[in-house]
């Protein structure tokens, strides 16, 4: 039997009131088994719940009063109150395997599980996901999820993942259709193995599914560590610019998009932010740089006050020449403001994006500037922390720099406000 500790109960919560106490072991709601937090999540909505607790190894039931929807007000010791599933794909793009080697071990945890896909939006293969699992994503409405797809056609996608499941894909998409299950599509662009023909295949098929909200095209991103690996072609001005042209196509449909670095590579002016609807691939970088754009212009026409003094911002070699042509079109008065692009050494100079970039690159071209002020964007650091991907705190690299480093937000207004001195 499944049991689930529950190792913090919130005061005044429903169910600090019905006496369930931390350390209990949740087993059931209304006589429904729990296996994990998508089972918790669908029963616990219900109103007046029963739940079965073990508490010293004694089994009992516990009705909990409180309103449809209303939270129990409970916290388990994991966010999906299981292990999260695996990868069993062997990806002949896979970053995870381009990384470098002795980071901390979470960089190298492949996750492939539908119920992170579900709450988080990460991108799932569900070449892992069993007939019946794929009905309890139907049976608990677990929509919309995010899917890698990358191609259509079962061969190409079976070769490009190494795995003979993943020709299974089509039939499973039937499956969400059927049952109402609305995805978000990514497809990552290999040249000579998804592009072209196969490409357009894809986004038809697609397109077809009226429960496919978006399709992503993302360009594959390649590092100096390959050895060994499959030998898949960069994404270079030709290719991109031949992508985009099979994008243009499906534009009007507005389901279709097209990453930002797409164009940085083609050489391309970037769409306009009209084209982007509400902007639903934002995280895979459609549309990040033009509504960045957009949120800066608003923010720097509401700026107060203005700390004059120079400024050089650290990028990465994609955003560089936006961020400077950006800045020549609308600069901030007082701020005489100087973008950098910052190569990138720790992952190999095919990986251009800001995000990417450690603290041993920065402290490689900034060590000896001398300047009022050196911002970098908060995407190069960790989650709500100061850690940079290769393990060097903020500290550390300030330590090495002759001259004050800031962290910007990674949205246009809080750079806005950043390059005017006012951050919050």
């Amino acid at each position: 039997m499944l049991h689930h500790e529950l190792c913090q109960i919130l005061p005044g919560s429903p169910a600090q009131r019905a006496g369930i106490l931390p350390g209990d072991l949740l087993t059931h709601i209304d006589g429904h088994p729990i296996r994990d937090v998508i089972d918790y999540q669908y029963f616990v909505v219900a109103g007046n719940p029963v739940l079965t607790v073990v508490r010293g190894g004694q089994t009992m039931k516990i009705r909990v009063r409180k309103r449809e929807g209303e939270p129990l007000g409970v916290y388990f010791d994991t966010m999906l109150m299981d292990k999260t599933r695996t990868c069993a794909n062997r990806c002949v793009f896979c970053f995870i395997d381009q990384m470098p080697p002795r980071l901390r071990e979470t960089l190298y945890v492949k996750d492939d599980d539908w119920r992170m896909s579900m709450l988080t939006g990460n991108y799932v293969t569900l070449t892992n996901v069993s007939d019946a699992e794929l009905d309890r994503i139907v049976a608990r409405q677990a929509s919309p999820l995010y899917i890698s797809v990358h191609a259509a056609d079962p061969q190409v996608r079976a070769a490009m993942m190494q795995n003979p499941n993943a020709a299974r894909l089509m039939p499973k998409l039937d499956k969400l259709r059927a049952g109402g299950i609305r995805f978000n599509a990514q497809i990552v662009v290999c040249p000579g193995l998804n592009d072209g023909r196969v490409l357009e295949e894809t986004i038809q098929k697609l397109l077809d599914y009226d429960n496919c909200l978006s399709i992503a095209m993302v360009p594959v991103g390649l590092t100096a560590y390959r050895e060994g690996l499959y030998p898949v072609t960069p994404m270079n001005r030709e290719r991109a610019r031949a992508v985009l042209a099979i994008y243009e196509k499906y534009r009007d449909s507005g389901r279709v998009f097209a990453s930002d670095e797409f164009y940085i590579r083609a050489q391309m002016e970037l769409p306009p932010c009209e084209s982007y609807g509400d902007f639903p691939q934002i995280d895979n970088g459609v549309g990040m740089l033009r509504l960045f754009e957009d949120d800066y212009l608003y923010a720097r026409t509401q700026l107060k006050q203005v700390r004059p003094r120079r400024v050089l911002i650290a990028t990465g070699v994609s955003a560089a020449g936006f961020i400077r042509d950006m800045l020549e079109k609308a600069p901030v008065v007082g701020v005489q403001a100087t973008v950098l692009a910052v190569e990138n050494h720790f992952f190999g100079p095919t990986i251009t994006v800001a995000g990417l970039l450690t603290g041993s690159d920065l402290i490689r071209v900034l060590k000896d500037i001398q300047i009022d002020e050196i911002l970098i964007s908060a995407s190069m650091l960790r989650a709500d922390e100061e850690i940079f991907l290769d393990d060097m705190t903020l500290k550390q690299v300030q330590a090495q720099l002759k001259s004050p480093l800031h962290v910007s937000p990674a949205d246009g207004a809080g750079f806005a406000r950043a390059l005017a001195g006012v951050q919050e």
